[in-house]
Formats: C-alpha cells, sequence, structure tokens
C-alpha cells in the first residue's frame, strides 16, 4: 500500500476507534445474541416479518456469519395478519437460511381450545400456543425484539427475563444486569425471554434499516388503503369482524409503525414512502408506535404488563 493511501480501517495515528452510535447498538445486540448461544441449549427467535424482528435476526446473522444461524425462528400466527407481511415472512427466512417454525391461533379455535373475543381481536390468544410451543420444542431461552422505549412495562424488563415454569413472568425477580453481564440461570420448566433490541429506539430501528438495506414489509411505507376509524384509529377491514354499523370506510393515505393483528394495529395518515421520510416522521412524532397504533395496549392502564404476567411478550 502506498504511503499516500489511508487505510480507511484503521483509525489515524494516536486517535482512538470510536464507535457510531448504530455501530456501538449493533455490537451490544450481537454480543447478547452470541452469549444466548454460549449459554443456552435450545434457544428461538420470535419472528412475525415485522422490522423489530427483522432487525434481530439480521444481527442473527451477523452474529455467526459465515457460519449459519444455529437456532431456528418462530412465528405466533393469529390468523388475523396483514396479507402484506405473511407474504413477506419468508422472504428473510430463506435469505438467512434458517429454519422457520409456525403454530397457529386458528387450530385452537378450531379445536376448541381457545374462544374468539368479543372485540375481535387474538393478540391475547398467542401466549398459549406460544408457550405450548416453548414447552413441545423444549426451548429454554426466546428472543423477543421488544424495545424499552415501546411501552411502560417493556421499560421495566432486562435484557435477560426469567419466566417461571408456567411462562409468566414476574417483575420482582428481575435480576441486577451491572456491566452486561447476563444471568442465563433457571430451574427445570422456566426459560429466559432475551431482548438484544431492549436500549434501541424506533428511530434507531429506522436507521439501522438504512444502513444495512434491509427491505421490509411494503406496509411500513406510505400507500392507499381502505380504513375506518374507531377510538381515533385508522383500522384495516378484514375476516376479524370490522367495520362495524356506523363505521364508514374510506380510502386514505397511511402506513403502519408496527404489525401485529389486523384488529388492534391501526395505520397512521402519512405520505412518508421512503426510508429517509419514516425517519423525519419518527423524529417528529410525540407518541410511541405502541402508544399510536396498537388498540390491545388501551384495554386498562397495565393492559401489556397483565399479558406479559401471563406469559405474553
Amino acid at each position: 500500500m502506498s504511503a499516500a493511501v489511508t487505510d480507511p480501517l484503521r483509525p489515524a495515528a494516536g486517535r482512538p476507534y470510536v464507535l457510531s452510535h448504530l455501530d456501538h447498538l449493533e455490537s451490544e445486540g450481537v454480543h447478547i445474541i452470541r452469549e444466548v448461544a454460549g449459554e443456552f441449549e435450545r434457544p428461538v427467535l420470535l419472528f412475525s416479518g415485522g422490522k423489530d424482528s427483522v432487525v434481530m435476526l439480521h444481527l442473527a446473522a451477523k452474529a455467526f456469519a459465515p457460519a449459519a444461524v444455529p437456532f431456528p425462528v418462530l412465528h405466533v400466527d393469529t390468523g388475523h395478519n396483514f396479507p402484506e407481511v405473511l407474504d413477506y415472512r419468508d422472504k428473510p427466512v430463506d435469505h438467512y437460511g434458517v429454519r422457520l417454525l409456525v403454530t397457529s391461533v386458528q387450530d385452537y379455535i378450531d379445536r376448541g381450545e381457545l374462544s374468539e373475543r368479543a372485540d375481535g381481536t387474538r393478540n391475547p390468544l398467542q401466549t398459549v400456543p406460544l408457550l405450548d410451543a416453548i414447552e413441545e420444542y423444549k426451548f429454554d431461552s426466546v428472543f423477543g425484539g421488544g424495545r424499552r422505549d415501546e411501552e411502560k412495562a417493556r421499560a421495566k424488563e432486562r435484557v435477560f427475563s426469567l419466566r417461571d415454569e408456567f411462562g409468566q413472568w414476574d417483575p420482582r425477580r428481575q435480576r441486577p444486569e451491572l456491566w452486561n453481564l447476563y444471568n442465563g440461570k433457571h430451574k427445570p420448566g422456566e426459560h429466559v425471554r432475551v431482548f438484544p433490541l431492549s436500549n434501541w429506539t424506533e428511530a434507531d430501528i429506522w436507521r439501522y434499516i438504512e444502513r444495512e438495506q434491509i427491505a421490509l414489509p411494503p406496509i411500513y411505507y406510505a400507500h392507499e388503503r381502505e380504513v375506518f376509524l374507531r377510538d381515533g384509529m385508522w383500522l384495516a377491514p378484514g375476516g376479524w369482524g370490522g367495520p362495524k354499523a356506523g363505521e364508514r370506510l374510506e380510502t386514505r393515505t397511511v402506513r403502519y409503525r408496527t404489525v401485529g393483528d389486523m384488529s388492534c394495529t391501526g395505520a397512521v395518515l402519512s405520505t412518508a414512502s421512503t426510508v429517509a421520510d419514516v425517519i423525519d416522521e419518527v423524529a417528529l412524532s410525540t407518541l410511541t408506535e405502541r402508544g399510536a397504533t396498537r388498540a390491545d395496549d388501551r384495554m386498562t392502564e397495565a393492559a401489556m404488563e397483565d399479558r406479559k404476567r401471563e406469559g405474553y411478550f
């Protein structure tokens, strides 16, 4: 190499190498994923096809490259997912070469083991299929894409979150995580939920998606869609039961900040059609994505915490 050429991977003489904010978050996420792989026997990564789970899978691929990701991904299908997300789901699974496991809420309803709720939402119904899958496959650690900025119950979570033999969360059993040391000890029958994206924000996720050029389902970007207004949220019609009498369908330009059960995930009016547009929009938002678009978090003041105590994420 000529003396006139500077190696871009090396800092200038006398200058320390400093990680960018995104580099630091990526490094932390990779470290957590590797810790789980080294400490647990049967991890699994929850995967919905949403932006957080896609970023988490991307981090897992980086953590073990050039080897394959050494654990499967699990999708709990409510039967009321957005078609665009289901169409997209298998693409990153194929791209990263991971094994996809699917458990279906509809199967439980068909067998009479679960009943439809009066409000039509199936998000809370995911808990039983999730816990049954954990028991069936003997998973001892489960990666989730929860972030502390999303909701106050998630802000209480440690990175390693112990669940008892019934899959339930007790905030009084939270363990200290000083100096990025994680305690994965658990009794037979218990398991640990792991959140590599805990310290990320919605803006961090989108800036990382931009930097890594990660593809997402198209509903994350502005598009025209038939929606109706309920309790201040724009919901999409579907087999789950909406709209009701008196709720008028309108064609609006919208996008989704988060994706889940169609019955409880609202769209936001938006013209953000690119990643850069979304980053600008998120920077100006005064509401978290769940606070703005998730009806299931509005059921009670402690809706998320109640679901987490039952075994939900």
